[in-house]
């Protein structure tokens, strides 16, 4: 059985921003209305402590003023990098705000985990809706969102779909930062993950990350993580490691395709499913370095660099500029859908085999 409640987490120019909290037996979320962000996830771990485990903030005022991590965030228009800060559609030229270096990133300065959504329950669902209007960030065309979260059998099932009245560019995803022991586990805790991802190639980039189009095999690189990899023996040889687009291998099949599995020594594991082509494995480099003062989060906590990891499932960065990948366009008519599935559990002897969702 899951309990749903709703309270409010306070104020954003008067308006009342809304906490949902789903509990059953074996877990806890908590999503809030603004950003539709994914504020807390307690799990419990092999010995039965239970633990938040995704970085975020105790307060509305952190999350509008000091959450440039975009800490659980639902990301749009376009999540990821827009090479130049502009594309075109039917030959008309769109510039949007150059936001990181002279490109784009997670839908420009006002991104959609920035703004107050509309929340409606339905049973175990609650349904975020957001109205982005045409120009908003540059964007053609008014763009309906709905974002619904549900959640059953120790997983968040979480649903994106949108309309336009005009060609425009859609790329969501959810950016929530992830460490299995424990939010305030840092670094340390990150390395001793083992991750296995569902890609036999990556798109190469620039070194500002900007996809060149091309796309590389991971076999024989750092990036090959087809098998259960320690995170820490890959990322010693590249403090830079990772912040990168991976191609699902069995993307076009049909349903929900197993994107990636992580697991830590405590026993907890997450199992990420979806219908997107790829996913970003992002180590969290950005986060403050151990010398610069630290960000910080719920209870005080000191988030820095590579304390958590994030699993971005998406469209390939960039899609908008390069024909051989997955359109990014959305027309007046169709439905953008996205769907991801972040499952939780505690392994046992030997650990379990990924399961059906």
């Amino acid at each position: 059985m899951v309990h749903l409640t709703d309270e409010e987490f306070g104020k954003l120019r008067g308006e009342s921003v809304r906490r949902f909290t789903w509990r059953a037996e074996n877990i806890s979320i908590s999503v809030i209305s603004y950003g539709a962000i994914i504020q807390s996830i307690r799990v419990p771990d092999k010995n039965g402590v239970t633990y938040d485990v995704v970085l975020g903030f105790d307060d509305l005022e952190s999350y509008v003023n000091r959450n440039e991590p975009h800490l659980g965030g639902t990301i749009g228009r376009c999540a990821n990098r827009i090479g130049g800060a502009s594309f075109k559609i039917d030959g008309t030229t769109y510039q949007v705000p150059k936001n990181v270096g002279s490109d784009h990133l997670h839908g420009g300065i006002i991104g959609f985990d920035q703004v107050n959504w509309k929340s409606t329950v339905d049973g175990n669902k609650v349904i975020f809706s957001y109205l982005s209007k045409d120009g908003e960030e540059g964007y053609p065309g008014n763009l309906i969102t709905n974002v619904t979260y549900e959640v059953k059998d120790n997983a968040i099932y979480i649903d994106f779909v949108s309309i336009t009245d005009k060609k425009t560019v859609v790329n969501l995803t959810n950016h929530s930062y992830f460490n299995l022991a424990g939010h305030d586990a840092g670094a340390q805790g990150l390395f001793d993950h083992v991750i296995s991802i569902n890609a036999d190639k990556i798109t190469e980039t620039t070194s500002e990350s900007i996809p060149t189009g091309r796309l590389l095999d991971v076999g024989g690189t750092p990036f090959d993580l087809r098998t259960p990899t320690r995170l820490g023996d890959v990322m010693a040889k590249d403090e830079l490691l990772f912040d990168d687009n991976f191609c699902v291998s069995t993307f076009g099949c049909t349903g929900l395709n197993f994107i990636s599995r992580v697991s830590h020594p405590n026993g907890r594991y997450l199992e990420v499913y979806s219908n997107q082509p790829g996913v970003q494995l992002y180590t969290s480099y950005y986060l403050p370095a151990p010398e610069e003062a630290a960000l910080i989060g719920k209870g005080g906590v000191g988030y820095r660099r590579h304390g958590a990891f994030c699993l971005e499932t998406q469209n390939y960065p960039d899609a908008v500029h390069h024909r051989d990948f997955p359109d990014a366009v959305l027309k007046p008519g169709d439905i953008y859908t996205h769907k991801v599935v972040f499952k939780f559990g505690v392994a046992k002897s030997g650990g379990p085999q990924v399961t059906n969702v």
